[in-house]
């Protein structure tokens, strides 16, 4: 009399790891893909901003936010607030901004409001968007400065940026890596596009020194600037 063996023969195990292995190269194409339309949604929001703030520069001659005509072009309640329209848009791209701008109100927050206003960006009020990663997305001026202890992203021992910079915060090593690359020179502290390795959820970038290299750990978060 025969004894059946029960288990699986060479043939099925055979198969049921084909059919493992398929379903984590499956997971793994799916998460870089995620990862890609993420890097290109950040690199979006860079080009899609610097357009609408230089189509508001051509329309009204006028820096966003820092436009001291704004009280007068918009008068619907709640009315737009005007900037002193030096030239510099006060305020960081990380402010607590309000939803609606009142007197006092930061430039960087009213760069926003002005925008929308006129109807560059989508949406109403003050307050910053946020990036595909939840990071905020804003604007300030940079000092120009040459010494890093006094600088805005300094560059590698070089002078800070200067004029109207756009920042995009919490951004993982892989993004922030690819978009640098893709839009500037793959450098973290050189170029026109600039990386802060963060310790904090949308840090301040001023008076900093820009991070030397990028180090891709899976583990880095970065803020990444870029001159306007």
């Amino acid at each position: 009399m025969k004894t059946r063996q029960i288990g699986f023969t060479l043939v099925e195990i055979a198969i049921v790891l084909v059919i493992i292995g398929l379903l984590l190269g499956g997971i793994l194409k799916g998460q870089e893909m995620i990862t890609q339309a993420k890097i290109k949604n950040v690199m979006a929001d860079f080009s899609g901003i610097s357009a609408a703030y230089h189509g508001y520069q051509d329309r009204y001659r006028a820096i966003p936010g820092d436009d001291p005509n704004a009280a007068g072009r918009w008068t619907t309640l709640p009315a737009a607030i005007s900037g002193g329209g030096n030239g510099v848009v006060g305020g960081t791209y990380n402010n607590a901004c309000p939803a609606t701008s009142v007197a006092g109100t930061p430039e960087s927050c009213m760069f926003w409001d002005h925008l929308r206003r006129a109807g560059f960006v989508a949406g109403n009020g003050a307050q910053q968007p946020f990036n595909a990663l939840t990071g905020m997305l804003g604007v300030q001026t940079g000092d120009g400065a040459a010494a890093p202890a006094a600088a805005l992203l300094d560059g590698a021992g070089g002078p800070g940026f200067v004029g109207l910079i756009m920042c995009s915060a919490n951004l993982p090593d892989k993004v922030a890596i690819a978009v640098d690359t893709q839009m500037d020179d793959g450098l973290a502290g050189k170029g026109t596009v600039r990386a802060l390795l963060q310790a904090a959820p949308n840090p301040n970038v001023g008076n900093v020194a820009a991070t030397a290299t990028y180090q891709e750990t899976s583990s880095n978060i970065y803020t990444i600037c870029r001159a306007l």
